[in-house]
């Protein structure tokens, strides 16, 4: 990356990182993303103090609070924050002082989008590690569980990545993205994935499961209820899906940005 484009993404990550900490909406999904964590304590709680059953500490976490994240909270995230990389300069009509300074739109969206991603990976990352204290304490000394941590983690930061960059292209594509969003997130990614065969391999949350921890094994285990339906395909085939997807998208995001004349209402 030459000097000026280097410094260029830099000065916009640092100032986009920093703001969107303060934003409105990132308080509202600091505590939605926290709800698995009261839920967490709660489950524990009541185990410790009121004489509930045994449970079993993984399997609560893979099936219910992995599925709040991966199936919901990322898609909300990536949504709401990846539109907004090219959305919210147009709609905030700011767009034209960026461009007045020395600074190509394409590291106006590469960076945006960088610092959002860092942004929203660490915020569902903090409720996902307080979630997994809670639930596995006794088991902390554990080497094994770590490491499904560090899967799920990984798992996530990943959709979070991929999903990020599509919808960053549909700010750039479409006025109402935000609709198509919704429509995407929670529509085709959350219907199309159960369906049997090859047309599952047309969701993102495909790949992303296939590379859980056990996603291979398509019955029993740890994450039989995220895992209900699935043919996974193999890891390396999943991650390089998940690269090239993310690479296409946020390259047309960038071109689009570039070549299209926007109009602002007034």
């Amino acid at each position: 990356m030459p000097r000026h484009a280097w410094h260029s993404f830099r000065s916009i990550f640092g100032f986009f990182f920093f703001a969107g900490r303060k934003a409105r909406k990132t308080k509202v999904f600091f505590v939605i993303g926290f709800l698995p964590v009261l839920m967490a304590l709660v489950i524990k709680l009541n185990q410790i103090f009121f004489g509930g059953r045994t449970i079993d500490s993984m399997g609560v976490f893979s099936n219910i609070i992995m599925a709040f994240y991966l199936q919901f909270l990322i898609l909300i995230l990536a949504l709401f924050y990846g539109s907004s990389v090219c959305l919210e300069e147009i709609e905030g009509k700011t767009l034209t002082y960026l461009t007045t300074r020395p600074i190509s739109k394409s590291a106006i969206v590469l960076g945006k989008y960088a610092a959002y991603v860092v942004f929203i990976v660490a915020m569902v990352a903090a409720g996902v590690v307080f979630s997994f204290l809670i639930l596995n304490f006794e088991d902390l000394l554990d080497f094994s569980v770590w490491a499904v941590l560090a899967k799920d983690l990984g798992v996530l930061a990943l959709g979070l990545i991929c999903y990020t960059a599509f919808f960053a292209f549909l700010g750039t594509f479409f006025k109402r993205s935000i609709l198509f969003g919704l429509i995407f997130a929670f529509g085709w990614e959350n219907v199309v994935q159960y369906f049997p065969g090859a047309t599952q391999r047309f969701t993102i949350v495909h790949y992303l499961k296939s590379l859980l921890p056990g996603g291979t094994v398509t019955t029993g285990g740890r994450f039989a209820f995220l895992l209900f339906r699935l043919e996974p395909s193999s890891p390396l085939a999943a991650m390089v899906t998940l690269l090239i997807v993310t690479a296409v998208f946020l390259g047309l995001a960038c071109l689009l940005f570039s070549q299209k004349e926007y109009l602002f209402e007034e």
